[in-house]
C-alpha cells in the first residue's frame, strides 16, 4: 500500500522501518525535517516538503506525533493533512492525545472523503521493532480492515474499542496504570536500595515475582543503569500524559488518587529540570530528594 507516515520522533521512526520492511511503498513527513531523512536513508522511503504532500500519496497515513496542539496544527495548516487527504484514505492517528481532539478532527477529515480513527499503541521502541505493539481503535470499522495491512506491520494486538475517540480513551486509561507502576517501581526500587539491598538484585527479584509484567521486564536496563540507555519516553511526555488523565479523571468523575500521586511526583521532577530524562529516572529523582 502507499502509506504516509507524518512524524518521526522515536516511535514514528520505528514504525515507519517496520512499514517500509512489510513491503509497504512509504513517504515520510517532520517538521524537522532531518529526522525524517534519517528514517529515508534506512528504508528507501520518498521525504515529502509538506504534510498535504504526504497525504496526497498515501491510501493509509500514519500520524505519531508529541501532544495535541502539533496534532492540530498539523490537520489544519493549509499545507496539512486534511487539504491532502484523498478521498478514501483512512487517517490512523497513534499520538497520545484528549478524545475530544480526535472526535473533533474526524468529521473535518471526512468531509474530504477520507475516514479517520484512532490507533494509539500499548509499548516502547523494542515493541515497535518486535512487531509486538498493541494497537487500541476508535473509528470506523470497515476503515480498520482496510489499515490492517500497515497496522499488522509493527502490532501482534489490534482491539477495535468502539467510536472514534473509544481509543484515545483506552490510551489514557492504560498509561494511567503505566505511569502509575513506573513510579510505583522507582519507589520500590529506591526503598530497598536505601534499606541496604543491591539494586540489580532488588530487580531480579521484581522481575522473577507476581510484579513481573512486561513494563518490569523490557525496562530492566533502564531502571539498573540510569542514564546510559537512550531515552525511550520522556518525563516531559509523561507529564503532558498525566495532565490528559487528570482531565479525563475530572470529565468522567472518577477517583484517580494513585495517578494523582504520582502526576504530582513526575511534575516535581520536571520542575527540577529531568524533562528530558527517561521516565525511568524518577527513581534518580527520588534518590537525590
Amino acid at each position: 500500500m502507499r502509506v504516509a507516515l507524518v512524524g518521526t520522533g522515536r516511535m514514528g521512526s520505528a514504525m515507519g522501518i517496520r512499514i517500509a520492511g512489510a513491503g509497504h511503498d512509504l513517504m515520510v513527513f517532520n517538521r524537522t525535517r532531518s529526522r525524517c531523512e534519517e528514517v529515508a536513508l534506512r528504508t528507501g522511503a520518498q521525504v515529502a516538503d509538506t504534510c498535504r504532500e504526504a497525504a496526497e500519496f498515501a491510501e493509509v497515513c500514519v500520524v505519531s506525533l508529541a501532544d495535541d496542539a502539533a496534532v492540530t496544527s498539523t490537520y489544519l495548516d493549509d499545507e496539512g493533512l486534511i487539504a491532502g487527504a484523498q478521498h478514501g484514505a483512512v487517517v490512523c492517528d497513534m499520538s497520545t492525545v484528549a478524545p475530544a481532539t480526535v472526535r473533533g478532527l474526524a468529521p473535518l477529515v471526512a468531509r474530504q472523503g477520507a475516514t479517520l480513527i484512532d490507533t494509539p499503541v500499548s509499548g516502547s521502541v523494542s515493541t515497535v521493532e518486535s512487531g509486538t505493539l498493541t494497537v487500541m481503535v476508535g473509528g470506523d470499522a470497515a476503515a480498520l480492515d482496510r489499515a490492517r495491512p500497515v497496522l499488522d506491520a509493527f502490532a501482534k494486538t489490534i482491539f477495535h474499542l468502539g467510536d472514534v475517540g473509544a481509543g484515545a480513551t483506552m490510551k489514557l486509561v492504560v498509561n494511567s496504570l503505566v505511569h502509575s507502576l513506573n513510579v510505583a517501581v522507582c519507589e520500590a526500587l529506591v526503598l530497598g536500595e536505601n534499606a541496604g539491598l543491591d539494586r540489580e538484585a532488588i530487580y531480579d527479584v521484581f522481575e522473577a515475582g507476581v510484579v513481573g509484567a512486561p513494563f518490569v521486564k523490557y525496562k530492566r536496563d533502564a531502571f539498573l543503569r540510569p542514564g546510559e540507555l537512550p531515552v525511550a519516553f520522556s518525563l516531559d511526555l509523561v507529564a503532558k500524559d498525566q495532565e490528559l488523565i487528570h482531565d479525563l479523571a475530572q470529565q468522567s468523575g472518577t477517583r484517580v488518587d494513585q495517578a494523582e500521586t504520582s502526576r504530582r511526583l513526575v511534575a516535581e521532577a520536571v520542575s527540577a529540570g529531568m524533562a528530558d530524562r527517561d521516565m525511568s529516572e524518577v527513581a534518580e529523582f527520588l534518590r537525590n530528594a
